[in-house]
């Protein structure tokens, strides 16, 4: 099943996370210094803010989904639709080992879908990221590289 998946940047968390608990009638499931995510029943949503830096504001879509069979057949679905994406097996970010990987839809917002395998100690263990906005050092970051666009090959078929 899928979970609905929204990371913003915060510029103080504290106010943040003080606003969100009562936007959401509840206190953070994960609280560090710098990251606090909730994950909701009704509706149905991994909500994360973080203070480490970047743009203030959403910082990427997503889906969270329960297995790697699931992940798996949406990166099928998302690429039969000739859309590009960046595989992160084994990512280590926001506290958590996940299968992941990122596309952005046509205006250039990043999208995760991924699946947790477990959480870490440390909000970012993985010099293998995908790779990152050039302002931010912070692992999570969307993915800035995919191409924009995909050459159409002669048999119709998109391909990156």
């Amino acid at each position: 099943m899928k979970r609905f998946h929204v990371h913003v940047v915060v510029p103080k968390l504290d106010e943040s996370v003080r606003f969100y608990s009562s936007m959401f009638g509840a206190q953070p499931t994960v609280l560090k210094d710098d990251y606090a995510k909730w994950m909701l029943e009704d509706p149905r949503m991994n909500f994360a803010i973080s203070a480490r830096g970047g743009e203030t504001g959403v910082n990427h879509l997503g889906f969270q989904v329960d297995s790697d069979e699931e992940l798996t057949s949406l990166r099928e679905q998302v690429v039969a639709g000739s859309v590009t994406v960046e595989d992160q097996p084994g990512a280590q970010c926001c506290y958590a080992s996940s299968n992941k990987y990122w596309t952005q839809d046509p205006a250039g917002v990043p999208w995760e879908t991924y699946h947790t395998l477990g959480n870490i100690p440390i909000f970012g263990a993985d010099s293998r990221q995908a790779p990152v906005s050039e302002s931010s050092s912070a692992c999570c970051a969307p993915v800035t590289a995919i191409p924009a666009v995909i050459e159409k090959r002669s048999d119709g078929v998109r391909s990156d």
